[in-house]
């Protein structure tokens, strides 16, 4: 039996938060090693861990895995959570796809100068009232995001809410359930 995956990225939520929602959803066990100063990055960069020289990866399997996307989609295939079909797969990517286009936008929101702030939360709160949470409900049911509840009853999703205060808005992306549409 091979041993627990192990998660090497910084002591944050960040881009390994994703990885550590599907092993729980996945109901697999797995330890942390958080890089805490610059030598810990360096240690994995210089022993060739690290494809491209950053972080998140993974060890699992006997893999030294990296780039979020390709974590996500080898623990989803590995636990059969990634569809039971190439339709199946090609749905699940195209939310994917949505949640990180709107996840980078949230992510990047500290780097925006402090006179452009105001814009650019306007911004997140139109797309993701008017473009994604409406695609996203197709899929899931009421969304809310950003402090507006968009319509029903909802469960709030743990992190996200740390993630929107830091980049300075109040709120959080919540759900009620998750499904694919029927063919």
């Amino acid at each position: 039996m091979a041993g627990k995956p192990i998660l090497h990225y910084f002591n944050g939520r960040g881009r390994m938060e994703g990885i550590r929602w599907l092993l729980a959803a996945a109901g697999v066990e797995f330890e942390e090693k958080f890089i805490e100063n610059p030598n810990d990055l360096n240690k994995l960069k210089n022993d060739g861990s690290l494809l491209f020289q950053q972080v998140p990866m993974v060890e699992i399997d006997g893999m030294k895995l990296v780039q979020t996307r390709a974590i996500l989609n080898y623990i989803a295939t590995k636990y059969n959570l990634y569809g039971k079909d190439a339709k199946e797969r090609a749905l699940i990517d195209m939310y994917t796809e949505g949640v990180a286009d709107l996840g980078e936008m949230i992510l990047l929101l500290p780097l925006c100068p402090p006179n452009e702030k105001d814009a650019k939360v306007a911004s997140i709160k139109e797309k993701s009232t008017n473009r994604y949470l409406p695609a996203f409900e197709k899929v899931s049911g009421p969304f809310s995001i950003l402090g507006t509840e968009i319509r029903g009853q909802r469960k709030v999703v743990r992190g996200i809410p740390r993630a929107l205060t830091l980049a300075g808005i109040p709120g959080a992306l919540t759900f009620t359930s998750v499904s694919l549409p029927k063919s």
